[in-house]
């Protein structure tokens, strides 16, 4: 029998073994990952080929990025198929073709900003762009951050500050847009989604989640959003049900709709997950999981030895 997650128009069928690697390769992190017009599958992980592409089937279909992308975080996927990536521990967002020739390149590669300066940019996390192609960067990991930059790469605007107040962040650490222009930051540490409007200015925030990670805006009539869920981070509720790793779809008010997983905590078995990090949906609605695996496994089972090509990319089919 399947395995079915979700619950009433949000239930997903977990397709085992979706993707098809090469021999001898593996994903390690899968940390982004995102889908272009033709549903095809970009990949942005940690292993040694950084960017694997697949076709909706899972089949490969090529690979590139090979020693340019030093820690694999952000991926985004504009209507043009113009996709913009994110290098936290390079510093640095480019803009690409889908055959990896760059663009634009906005921060220098290798050279971080001054730990919580402000300034662009201390291990970036994700891009989003407005409706006009103005680009937004989450930063990040040694900032609090959001900075907007015209389409030509010239910075417009920053604004956020460490803390716990609103408009400040915790990690921030993911980033969308809606058609309208409002911007939605994923505050990890502070356990809530940010709202503001395309310069900044606070609108609301959304609660009720641990620790969002992965962040996607579904756009169409009813909009909707899925966030990937780190779930507990300390020993001591490591192991707590109803806390995570998860998926969470909500509203365009934040009201949660649908939680896929979770229940019974972390793990490889099917139904689970480890580390949900990166989130994309195809034009049939079905969702592509990218999880670092690597990297929060033995933080979450310190006693088991890591396994040979772990899990780090599922896909949950549209139930209809």
């Amino acid at each position: 029998m399947p395995t079915i997650l979700g619950s009433g128009e949000h239930r997903y069928r977990v397709v085992e073994d979706w993707a098809r690697l090469p021999e001898g390769w593996e994903f390690k992190d899968a940390a982004a990952v995102a889908c272009d017009s033709k549903d095809r599958v970009y990949v942005f992980n940690r292993g040694e080929h950084p960017m694997i592409v697949f076709d909706r089937d899972g089949n490969f279909l090529k690979s590139w990025g090979e020693g340019s992308y030093p820690r694999a975080h952000g991926l985004h996927i504009d209507a043009n198929d113009i996709l913009y990536l994110t290098d936290d521990a390079g510093h640095v967002v480019r803009k690409c073709t889908t055959e990896g020739k760059v663009l634009l390149e906005l921060g220098v590669p290798g050279k971080p900003s001054a730990y919580m300066s402000g300034e662009p940019f201390h291990r970036c996390t994700h891009t989003a762009l407005s409706p006009r192609g103005e680009i937004y960067v989450s930063d990040g990991y040694g900032n609090a951050r959001v900075h907007k930059y015209s389409p030509d790469g010239k910075l417009l605007l920053s604004w956020g500050a460490p803390g716990t107040d609103e408009g400040q962040f915790n990690v921030v650490h993911n980033i969308v847009t809606d058609a309208e222009g409002w911007v939605y930051v994923a505050d990890r540490e502070n356990h809530r989604v940010q709202v503001f409007d395309g310069n900044g200015k606070y609108e609301t925030q959304w609660v009720n989640m641990h620790r969002p990670c992965g962040l996607y805006c579904c756009r169409g009539a009813q909009l909707r959003f899925i966030i990937g869920e780190l779930g507990p981070g300390m020993n001591v509720n490591r192991a707590h049900p109803n806390l995570g790793p998860r998926l969470s779809i909500v509203d365009a008010k934040g009201k949660t709709l649908a939680r896929l997983g979770g229940e019974a905590g972390p793990g490889l078995e099917t139904g689970k997950f480890v580390a949900p990090h990166g989130l994309a949906v195809d034009s049939r609605g079905d969702i592509y999981v990218g999880e670092v695996s690597y990297t929060e496994y033995p933080r979450l089972f310190p006693d088991n030895k890591i396994p040979w090509r772990m899990r780090s990319l599922q896909k949950l089919e549209k139930v209809t």
